[in-house]
């Protein structure tokens, strides 16, 4: 038996491992229902609807993953935005109902964070969750995510797989340095966009503009328009008749995943990652990425 083979089993006994069952799925359905009913307990709050996202909304989640929530406050049928100021004042007030509520634990409360939030953990089972507000763009990456899953079955598997190996090795958390889940998903992409052949495509190709700067004007509207040219898109490329099909392994796939990356720490001082483009970039050509502030950069 050769070696791809017998990783092959590995890798495949370890998803079995990680990947949350039905029971993992309702806990957390549970988590925000509850979570819910401690929001609706808010004056300043009525009227909000609390929306996950992240890992659990992309179903890129392990059973153990973190839960991200977002309370999306009421602006009509239009998106809503609010002052980080105001973000963190309404945090505060969920903060105090939690406290009353009880039923979590590890309550804290960082408002002065980049996006402000609230961490707490459930009881049995113990699941961290982190709390936002109008965390409408995250919704939204979280998405890409879950359409770009349903291209190649081997995107969620490789990205779990990574994950779980990134927290073994202490490198899956951005609080100490290290990568999230969501920049360690985005490493997959790039790497299923560079293979040879490519599995998947650059995400321009998916969607040609900005979400961020999309994301104005009726919700509903909006994010309907950038699901159906995402969708059309998708369908696009996977019926290509001329493109060469990727018959690796999972195996092979997550091999090939560490040697491209092997070299990061030399490269990453010159280029960054770019799924969008699918491509490597100079960092001195993208305005976005300067100063440099970062080890490394991805966008």
């Amino acid at each position: 038996m050769s070696t791809f083979n017998v990783l092959e089993i590995v890798l495949k006994d370890i998803l079995l491992v990680i990947i949350p069952s039905r029971e993992d799925w309702a806990i957390r359905n549970q988590l925000i229902v509850d979570f819910r009913t401690a929001v609706d307990s808010v004056e300043s709050l009525r009227g909000a609807t609390v929306e996950p996202f992240g890992s659990f909304l992309s179903n890129l989640y392990t059973r153990w993953g973190d839960l991200d929530i977002s309370i999306e406050l009421p602006n009509g049928a239009y998106i809503s935005s609010a002052g980080k100021k105001h973000k963190q004042t309404l945090l505060g007030h969920v903060l105090n109902a939690l406290r009353s509520k009880g039923g979590w634990r590890k309550l804290q409360f960082i408002p002065n964070a980049r996006v402000p939030i609230i961490k707490f953990e459930s009881y049995h089972p113990n699941i961290s969750c982190d709390v936002s507000i109008n965390n409408l763009k995250g919704q939204m990456k979280s998405k890409f995510l879950f359409w770009i899953s349903g291209i190649d079955g081997r995107f969620r598997d490789l990205v779990l797989l990574v994950k779980e190996w990134a927290r073994a090795h202490d490198i899956n958390n951005s609080k100490t340095g290290t990568l999230n889940s969501y920049s360690l998903s985005l490493l997959v992409v790039f790497h299923l966009q560079t293979c040879r052949p490519a599995i998947l495509p650059p995400l321009k190709e998916i969607y040609p503009g900005n979400v961020a700067d999309d994301l104005i004007g009726v919700r509903a509207l909006v994010e309907g328009q950038i699901e159906e040219t995402s969708a059309e898109n998708i369908n696009r490329f996977k019926r290509e008749r001329s493109r060469v099909p990727n018959r690796s392994s999972l195996s092979e796939l997550f091999i090939s995943f560490l040697a491209k990356f092997a070299d990061i720490s030399s490269r990453a001082s010159e280029q960054g990652i770019c799924p969008y483009t699918g491509q490597w970039v100079d960092i001195d050509s993208n305005m976005r990425w300067m100063p440099r502030t970062y080890e490394l950069f991805l966008g």
